[in-house]
């Protein structure tokens, strides 16, 4: 049995803990970003310097405060300066319409905001759709002018006195909110302890991962998203490694320059598998030696085998899978170095229980579909404001994740769609992914998404759309019989419908429900 590590004890602050972990090395490299370096000991004086100018500002222990950055260095300053004074962050997507930010300012209450100045415009449009309103708006890197009311981000700390002591916060209060994707309905505004960064840096940014202070780390997750907040700001920093920043989007072409340009290049890269898949088509793809990466790691949707292996083969190093979740903060279930089986989502990771349940809510056999359930030190305290949800999700101790899996007699995890996206065709259930990865195994194709549709007789068929590798090309029938030598019968896509690119989501997730939509609509 596998021992836990020990949490820390009351009183507890995240920012604290990390700073203390270094200030015998201050000087220590702990962000690269577009405009150059901040060492450990500039990431604290700068964080407890937004602190105070929060604190000056009126905003009190306990209220939130909108969080709508680029990453850059402001971002993870903001971040852990709002811990170190207990006040709650809630970071949020930078890619949402004006309307989004109305209502998470409306839902989260904040009484101030720090935001990015190309995002200035976006904030100002949602505050002229709300009647809510902020006391205190710091905006970093200013492109223009501001706005009466605002501050730059910079003459707001070099006013401010640095916050002297951390809030005596304890490890199990509220530390800050992230948004879930919002999927089917409103964002819900998910709600998680000070405490929860710290396991899931102790049980998979070192339990797993096995990251330390000699690794460069890199994440085209974005630090509001829960994957890449620990792949960038909670890991690196537990063990005292660099992290690189990227404001822009991660293109493959930008991508491939911090790979390869930097003097410090990435060892660990954190991606997700359409960014994989996009890197691998791009004919700027570098050679194995101009690049430093000894390990990556992947989540946000299952892995294809096919672009796992093909991804070793150029670089010669693994891509570590795992599904992890907001509600959950970072993956509970991965491969891990030494142990990884493409095609699979790995094992439980230590300190986490993993259920799959059927319809009866009994455990299923292993081999059969479920849908998953996980327990562990993590989970996420609510949703704010939303009840319903909170109880449907968090049950006793589980969380529901709303993915189907199943377990082989080894005790590997293999994903099987998300519990709404589930075909059950001739009374068996099939995988839209399961599908999908078949499809994409073929070398004309770059990516594609699994539906049903009803018959004429309104029975469900399945139904694939496809986009081609450029210059690729491949019909319908070759796709069927490429699909039907590798799976059984009935599983394979009784349409196929050629698409220039696929609905997703921010975090790159396929929205298979606008595939759907548009279906219905036809």
């Amino acid at each position: 049995m596998t021992t836990l590590p020990t949490p820390p004890g009351a009183p507890f602050n995240f920012a604290e803990h990390l700073f203390a972990l270094h200030r015998r090395r201050g000087d220590r490299l702990a962000y690269i970003d577009d405009r150059g370096p901040l060492s450990y000991g500039q990431l604290e004086q700068r964080a407890r310097r937004l602190a105070g100018a929060l604190q000056a500002a009126g905003v009190r222990r306990e209220e939130r405060v909108l969080l709508l950055m680029l990453d850059t260095h402001d971002w993870p300053v903001s971040f852990l300066g709002c811990l170190y004074a207990g006040i709650v962050p809630v970071a949020v997507n930078t890619l949402l319409t004006a309307d989004d930010y109305a209502y998470m300012l409306e839902h989260s209450r904040a009484q101030a905001a720090l935001v990015s100045g190309a995002l200035l415009p976006q904030l100002q449009a949602a505050l002229a759709r709300t009647t809510h309103r902020l006391d205190t708006v710091l905006v970093s890197q200013p492109t223009g002018a501001l706005p009466d009311g605002a501050q730059a981000f910079e003459t707001a700390l070099a006013a401010a006195q640095p916050a002297a002591q951390p809030a005596t916060t304890t490890g199990d209060e509220p530390g800050f909110w992230l948004y879930s994707s919002g999927s089917t309905g409103r964002p819900k505004g998910t709600v998680h302890t000070q405490l929860n960064l710290w396991w899931t840096a102790e049980l998979y940014g070192k339990g797993v991962l096995g990251l330390t202070e000699r690794d460069v780390c890199f994440s085209a997750a974005k630090l509001y998203f829960a994957y890449g907040l620990g792949n960038a700001l909670t890991f690196p920093l537990s063990v005292g490694a660099c992290v690189v920043l990227m404001a822009e989007r991660p293109t493959p072409d930008a991508v491939f320059r911090r790979w390869t340009e930097l003097q410090c290049r990435p060892t660990v890269f954190f991606g997700a598998p359409t960014g994989f898949a996009g890197m691998l088509a791009s004919p700027n793809l570098p050679a194995r030696e101009a690049v430093a990466l000894r390990m990556c790691s992947s989540a946000g949707e299952a892995l294809p085998a096919e672009i796992a292996e093909r991804f070793k083969a150029r670089f010669g190093c693994d891509i570590i899978d795992g599904i992890g979740s907001t509600e959950m903060l970072h993956v509970f279930i991965s491969n891990r170095p030494g142990d990884v089986r493409y095609g699979s989502t790995g094992k439980p990771v230590a300190g986490y229980d993993i259920e799959l349940r059927g319809e009866d809510g009994r455990c299923v056999a292993p081999g059969e579909i479920g849908d998953l359930y996980i327990r562990g030190p993590s989970a996420a305290l609510m949703y704010w404001g939303n009840r319903e949800k909170t109880r449907e999700t968090f049950q006793g101790g589980w969380t529901k994740s709303g993915d189907k899996y199943l377990c082989d007699a080894d005790g590997y995890y293999t994903y099987a769609g998300r519990s709404d996206d589930m075909l059950k065709v001739s009374g068996i259930y099939v995988s839209p992914f399961e599908v999908e990865s078949t499809l994409m195994q073929h070398p004309a194709v770059l990516e594609a998404a699994v539906i049903g549709t009803p018959d004429a007789e309104g029975l469900t068929k399945t139904k694939a759309f496809v986009v081609r590798k450029d210059g690729q090309q491949v019909d319908e029938a070759t796709l069927k019989a490429f699909v039907k030598e590798r799976l059984a019968a009935y599983k394979y896509p009784r349409q196929i419908e050629f698409i220039a690119e696929l609905p997703k989501t921010a975090t790159g997730k396929i929205q298979r429900f606008r595939l759907r939509e548009r279906e219905n609509q036809a």
